[in-house]
């Protein structure tokens, strides 16, 4: 079947019967600018019902359709009625293209239902595009190490499939669309098919100094930290400027600093007001996980790959440059009383 029989853009909104995840958001925002581009319809496909609150929260973000899927079968998220559903839909509609949030549960069934349609499956995309041309998306992200900036096609097949990863893009919801075209579909899967069952489920601790996403400063600590006994600095610094603490992979690895805190393609994307990194060489796998208004770099190394990246660069002893910053702003504090 020719490409061009393919029509409209699709993503699947993850959540838990009572809120829609984040990056489901994020992506029907993203998808509508590219929509407006392509002349596509944009639809969100969700498995099961959703309060109607947070079909609005949907609908805010400019979507044209919303396409539920009801049955049996979906009593839990699980891999084969998730593969199966999304597998029958796109054989029915034949969308051209469908976006899934890159969580631990997307990134598992996504690739899954695209081996099913015989198409591609690109993770982890940092920034979508469009070639009128070809009509085909371009996924772009790191690669080789990131090294360089991979563009990435499906030229052929259809549905091009994706997965983008929670803060990749920002949540800024348009409007409703003048009409919501509202869809129900009844596809039922055996649950003795199902290979997964739930044992026990312990949410995660809701620990908001561990939580990235709304923080208006960061203060990033790379692989320069000596130790854990000069992390306190950096932790008060992050404080009096009314932000929080993150890092880069080595720290995680070192296990200075949790899982939750570290910023870059293998951790959490993040999106501020202000970002200050200390001794964070500026790998592009670090750097493309950053978007902020004002990005200060403190390194020692003049040549540092950081300062390529940054707003405002200091080349000096992490520590040193620290402990001026803190009692630069304590001085003004006290000044202000």
């Amino acid at each position: 079947m020719p490409k061009s029989d393919y029509k409209n853009m699709w993503v699947s909104v993850e959540h838990d019967g009572t809120s829609a995840a984040s990056v489901g958001l994020e992506l029907c925002c993203e998808l509508r600018r590219l929509c407006d581009r392509t002349g596509d319809r944009l639809y969100a496909v969700l498995i099961g019902p959703l309060p109607e609150a947070e079909i609005q929260k949907i609908a805010d973000c400019g979507v044209d359709g919303i396409l539920t899927v009801r049955g049996t079968g979906y009593d839990f998220p699980n891999i084969d009625a998730w593969t199966n559903a999304f597998t029958v839909l796109c054989r029915r509609y034949r969308p051209s293209a469908v976006f899934v949030g890159g969580t631990v549960f997307g990134r598992d069934f996504a690739p899954r239902f695209a081996i099913r349609l015989n198409t591609g499956c690109t993770s982890d995309a940092m920034q979508l595009d469009w070639d009128p041309e070809t009509t085909d998306i371009q996924f772009i992200e790191p690669a080789v190490g990131g090294k360089i900036m991979a563009v990435i096609t499906v030229p052929e097949l259809r549905p091009q499939i994706g997965t983008v990863r929670p803060g990749t893009f920002r949540y800024a919801p348009t409007g409703k669309r003048p009409a919501l075209e509202r869809i129900d579909e009844l596809i039922d899967f055996d649950p003795a098919a199902i290979r997964v069952r739930p044992l026990r489920f312990t949410p995660d601790e809701n620990d908001p100094e561990l939580d990235l996403s709304d923080a208006d400063c960061i203060v990033c600590v790379g692989n320069g930290l000596k130790d854990s006994e000069h992390l306190e600095r950096y932790r008060t610094l992050a404080r009096l400027l009314g932000g929080k603490i993150g890092c880069t992979r080595p720290l995680y690895d070192r296990g200075i600093l949790p899982y939750k805190l570290q910023i870059g393609q293998s951790g959490v994307m993040v999106k501020t007001k202000l970002y200050i990194s200390f001794g964070v060489s500026g790998a592009v796998n670090h750097t493309a996980g950053v978007d902020a208004d004002v990005f200060v770099a403190v390194d020692r190394n003049p040549d540092a790959q950081i300062f390529s990246y940054c707003d405002y660069g200091i080349v000096g002893d992490m520590d040193e440059v620290c402990d001026e910053l803190i009692a630069q702003l304590r001085a003004k504090m006290a000044a202000s009383v």
